[in-house]
């Protein structure tokens, strides 16, 4: 009918004004000043999180989400890079660059920082859920290509010093070396990554998990202070009750038998 026809038109003729419109605000959004202010307009009643995402696939420029908070002068974004709602970015003192690589997402409530020389370079299409946290001081945070890092993980490449007689806070930053994650790896809900550590590619690392050493490629850790419990490479040959992913919990009966079975 010719009614359905017009709402038709005029449907299609809204869709490609607002997509328009879009491209126009995300043009000119940016992390500071009027950049906001577009960011702004061109979020306007979309939902929050992953999708809000499918802007930085709209242009280059990628989107910074209304709420982030930009204070870091060599932030370095690929194309279609997105950071969410209430991100922080900030440099230290002596801080160095911090990189994301073609698509990464960032999703939001994350913390990144650098200090003292160090770097956090982030590989093509990284997703870091929901309140991580990024320290890279003294010694650099290197994330590989296509890593999956769940919600509330911890990567810290420094330590405090802690002889006696000096409170923690007056005590000098070390590190015994970088954090590398290979590309292709997944760290669980609330794992900790600490210095020196290196994860090979494509490993798992579980949920709370602590990693203190370095995990193989392909391997599956767990517990606190994580270990090898499993490879990618045999899980299949598991039943599914036993296997530990990185949304399992740790330290339970589960995690006993899965290390029994694998123990050389």
């Amino acid at each position: 009918p010719p009614r359905h026809r017009m709402r038709t038109i005029y449907r299609n003729l809204r869709n490609r004004l607002l997509h328009h419109w879009r491209l126009f605000c995300l043009a000119r959004s940016g992390p500071s000043g009027m950049g906001r202010l577009a960011a702004r307009l061109v979020s306007r009643k979309l939902p929050p999180y992953h999708q809000m995402a499918w802007l930085a696939d709209l242009t280059d420029r990628g989107f910074i989400a209304p709420g982030a908070s930009v204070h870091h002068p060599e932030l370095r974004l690929g194309k279609h890079v997105y950071l969410g709602k209430d991100n922080v970015i900030s440099q230290g003192h002596e801080g160095g660059p911090i990189e994301l690589a073609d698509g990464v997402h960032v999703y939001g409530d994350t913390f990144m920082d650098t200090g003292s020389g160090a770097r956090i370079l982030v590989g093509e299409h990284t997703h870091i859920q929901p309140g991580c946290h990024l320290h890279a001081y003294l010694s650099d945070i290197r994330i590989g290509s296509r890593v999956e890092i769940a919600p509330r993980c911890g990567f810290y490449s420094y330590d405090h010093g802690m002889a006696p007689g000096t409170p923690i806070m007056d005590q000098p930053l070390k590190s015994k070396g970088p954090i590398v994650i290979g590309d292709g790896a997944w760290i669980g809900y609330g794992a900790t990554i600490l210095q020196g550590v290196s994860i090979g590619e494509g490993a798992v690392i579980a949920a709370g998990a602590v990693v203190v050493r370095d995990i193989p490629a392909h391997a599956i850790a767990a517990g606190v202070p994580a270990r090898v419990v499993g490879s990618r490479n045999a899980i299949e040959e598991m039943p599914h009750e036993d296997k530990i992913t990185p949304i399992s919990p740790t330290g339970t009966s589960r995690e006993i038998e899965t290390i029994r079975k694998f123990k050389p």
